[in-house]
């Protein structure tokens, strides 16, 4: 499998007007699009390109696949919800720059990301860039005397799965 980094497309301009007509009134706006609103590409995929080959079939977008394994541990969800959320959840597909005929990809794709991850040493990786963000947007300050370690987020994902 390979990777060829790519920046992620705009939100589909179909699914923007929907999620903006579904959440214009009180409701509360999904975790998937506000991360998306707040963060744009909050993965880049160049970030992971150590874990996948320059040749060979390419692979899904690494970068997404690192918001699908946050926000699949936000919500709850097994490696197949996490899936069919990619496939069927319209705030997913927004957050992940997808468009309504993206048929998402199997399952086992998210233990065998998980796995590159460990297998190249970049399990804090998401953690670092999350927590990279959220300084750089006032949301945390920098200089706290502890850290939290990605490794049990990571774990606890494939716990589920």
């Amino acid at each position: 499998m390979s990777v060829q980094p790519q920046s992620w497309p705009v939100p589909d301009p179909q699914i923007a007007a929907a999620i903006r007509t579904m959440y214009s009134g009180r409701r509360e706006v999904p975790l998937a699009v506000r991360v998306r609103d707040r963060f744009g590409e909050l993965f880049a995929d160049g970030e992971f390109s150590a874990a996948f080959g320059q040749r060979g079939r390419p692979g899904w977008s690494p970068g997404r696949l690192a918001l699908v394994t946050v926000l699949q541990k936000a919500e709850n969800l097994t490696d197949r919800q996490a899936a069919e959320a990619v496939r069927t959840d319209l705030s997913w597909k927004y957050a992940l720059g997808l468009d309504l005929q993206d048929p998402g990809f199997d399952h086992s794709v998210l233990s065998e990301f998980r796995s590159r991850v460990v297998t190249h040493a970049l399990e804090e990786k998401v953690l670092d860039l999350l927590l990279a963000q959220l300084v750089q947007q006032g949301l945390l300050a920098s200089g706290g005397k502890q850290r939290t370690d990605s490794t049990h987020v990571i774990s606890a994902v494939r716990d589920l799965s």
